[in-house]
């Protein structure tokens, strides 16, 4: 379990991390999110004693990681997957952690093997492709068999057939009891992966709560209706003081009124309705949206100049022009 504390770091004039308290707790993999420059790696640095906090703390399972007299099974962690010397194999760079933290050997040919890599084990890990190279780093991390997993962009170089291994596993770690704590920038995996998030920008605390109800933040889309009346339901619509637009294979995209309220002025002028359905925010959409004044590093005169709507809103539709 990671406890954070009123944590605070300073580089000078700069306040990378501000009053930052949260905790990681083990039987669920919890996501780390933020816009570039929010403060999360060196978030996870201080978790590691790699950057002493301005203030606050940060504890492992109840005392700071320095203090462990086996590190290695108390965190393990990716932050960096190029720190390996790239003269050495594999299997010969987990052998000296190995030897450095007194793990059994035996534990060098499980975890090459858990991560996929005993056919390239011999060979130099400066040959390494991206994907491989991040195999190696989350072997480092997980030699120790330790309580708490920290993971930073696991994902980076994988194919899809690794994104899903590494989904799978990290999933597999929690239901071991494990805290799994992971940062990441690929919304899609988060959404599929994580139970709970931890969101920060510019260094403060945006979100300590589920998936779930961080989405639920953000007001819905809008409501997916197909019905086989479509002239009654335009009428319905128009008359609750909503908007509606095709959308793909006969359905329409309803604004400004909710599934209850359609629903209900359906039964009550008899119209039948094939589906009835509150579109709400991805994941993706809801970072976008509850982040937008927190991003430091922003493009602009492009697409990127603040959230985009998930759907583009549309004028109102008359009866005729729907029915056409």
């Amino acid at each position: 379990m990671i406890e954070a504390v009123g944590l605070r770091k300073v580089y000078g004039k700069k306040v990378a991390v501000h009053d930052l308290s949260f905790t990681v707790r083990p039987g669920i993999v919890t996501g780390f999110l933020g816009p570039n420059g929010s403060g999360k790696s060196t978030t996870m640095r201080m978790v590691m004693g790699l950057d002493r906090p301005t203030a606050g703390q940060v504890l492992v399972d109840g005392r700071p990681f320095a203090q462990h007299r086996a590190p290695l099974s108390a965190v393990g962690a990716l932050l960096d997957a190029k720190a390996v010397h790239t003269g050495r194999s594999a299997h010969r760079h987990l052998q000296s952690m190995a030897a450095t933290a007194g793990i059994p050997r035996s534990r060098v040919d499980e975890v090459v093997d858990l991560v996929g890599l005993r056919e390239v084990a011999r060979k130099r890990a400066g040959g390494f492709s991206l994907g491989m190279g991040q195999r190696l780093g989350i072997a480092s991390a997980l030699l120790g068999d330790p309580a708490t997993v920290m993971f930073d962009e696991p994902g980076n170089g994988l194919d899809p057939d690794g994104i899903l291994w590494i989904r799978n596993l990290m999933k597999e770690l929690a239901s071991q009891g494990r805290a799994v704590f992971v940062s990441s920038h690929l919304m899609s995996e988060m959404a599929l992966t994580a139970e709970h998030l931890v969101v920060i920008g510019k260094g403060r605390l945006i979100a300590d709560e589920s998936v779930q109800s961080f989405i639920d933040r953000v007001q819905p889309r809008g409501v997916t209706v197909r019905s086989p009346q479509v002239s009654q339901l335009t009428d319905l619509v128009v008359d609750g003081g909503g908007t509606l637009r095709p959308v793909d294979d006969g359905a329409f995209e309803v604004r400004g009124m909710s599934a209850v309220a359609i629903g209900d002025a359906a039964a009550a002028r008899g119209v039948a309705l094939h589906e009835l359905t509150t579109v709400r925010a991805s994941l993706e959409e809801a970072f976008m949206e509850l982040t937008a004044s927190a991003v430091e590093y922003q493009a602009h005169g492009t697409a990127a100049d603040g959230p985009q709507p998930a759907v583009a809103v549309v004028p109102d539709r008359t009866r005729e022009e729907v029915a056409r």
